[in-house]
């Protein structure tokens, strides 16, 4: 379990330091490199003093544990600056994919459609004026004549020709922009509906989607996530820590116990204790018992001594017999 918590903290930590020092390489984008060599030593020196703080915490004099924690929250507050400027940087080029070039060609392309709108308008008001005057002749009830209705309406006709021309001409412009418009209004759409988790976000707290509040929005979101990457990847460390100090501690128990059974023999009182006055099998486990010994078997050590005279007393029990 331990090295999977430290794998995890590893993986958080690791993730969050790409994107604080491209965060930061784009906050101070005038020295990229030196900005991208100091995040990187910052956030490995974060990582170890964290580390080693929580092991030599009783041992590290009162100052030097004071400046090394005050570094480690002032370095997670930089990581946290670094991954608010980098996921701010992704917002504005995504509002900017938005609002940028598309838009701006449908602005133009609207904005002529009007003018041709503008123009078809103006030739309709003065068609209508020109059927105004044949109208008005024509409740007069002059019809004929060089001044009557007729006349009036063949007078017209080259000047109506050229307006319908206009109007048709006009017409032909706009139909051809409104081909070129549709598909930069459907890319338009796709482009927003990016942005559409935001603007439910903004409405969920805010009840609106406008461009203020969705930035607001977008700040809740991007603090939110900085409050809870970097600083689980300390916290991981320090829990990975922990993990394993407590697993190292069970094995050197284990191995200490399995060692003490293995290599303490038979005090001497014991055996002096039960020579005599012990049955063929309490002799057996006795001989057994420091057989298990290497020092038995060493000439002129204490427990071979020993274990020769318990082979004499259980002969002497076996011819007794």
């Amino acid at each position: 379990m331990g090295f999977l918590v430290l794998a995890v903290a590893l993986a958080i930590s690791g993730i969050a330091a790409w994107y604080s020092i491209v965060g930061l390489a784009a906050i101070f984008s005038g020295a990229q490199l030196p900005v991208i060599i100091m995040g990187g030593v910052l956030e490995v020196g974060k990582l170890v003093t964290a580390s080693w703080l929580y092991q030599n915490w009783k041992k590290v004099p009162f100052l030097l544990k004071s400046y090394l924690t005050v570094a480690v929250v002032v370095l997670m507050l930089i990581t946290s600056m670094g991954i608010y400027g980098f996921l701010s940087k992704a917002h504005l080029e995504q509002t900017i994919n938005v609002q940028g070039a598309t838009s701006l060609r449908i602005e133009t392309l609207e904005r002529q459609i009007g003018v041709y709108g503008a123009q078809i308008k103006d030739a309709e008001n003065v068609l209508a004026i020109l059927d105004a005057d044949v109208q008005t002749l024509q409740e007069y009830d002059r019809i004929r004549g060089p001044e009557g209705a007729i006349a009036v309406r063949q007078g017209q006709k080259e000047e109506r020709e050229a307006l319908n021309s206009s109007i048709m001409a006009a017409q032909r412009q706009i139909q051809d922009l409104q081909e070129e418009l549709t598909p930069l209004r459907v890319e338009k759409l796709g482009q927003e509906a990016e942005l559409g988790p935001l603007k439910y976000i903004s409405e969920l707290f805010y009840e609106s989607s406008s461009p203020a509040l969705l930035d607001r929005a977008v700040r809740g979101v991007i603090i939110t996530i900085i409050f809870v990457f970097d600083p689980l990847a300390v916290l991981l460390l320090i829990a990975a820590n922990m993990t394993l100090n407590e697993e190292r501690k069970k094995l050197t128990t284990k191995k200490v116990i399995s060692f003490t059974d293995m290599e303490t023999p038979p005090t001497e009182e014991e055996i002096e204790a039960n020579i005599d006055n012990a049955t063929p099998s309490q002799l057996d486990l006795l001989i057994e018992k420091i057989k298990s010994n290497p020092k038995s078997q060493r000439a002129g050590t204490f427990l071979n001594m020993k274990y020769n005279k318990l082979l004499q007393r259980r002969k002497q029990l076996d011819s007794d017999q």
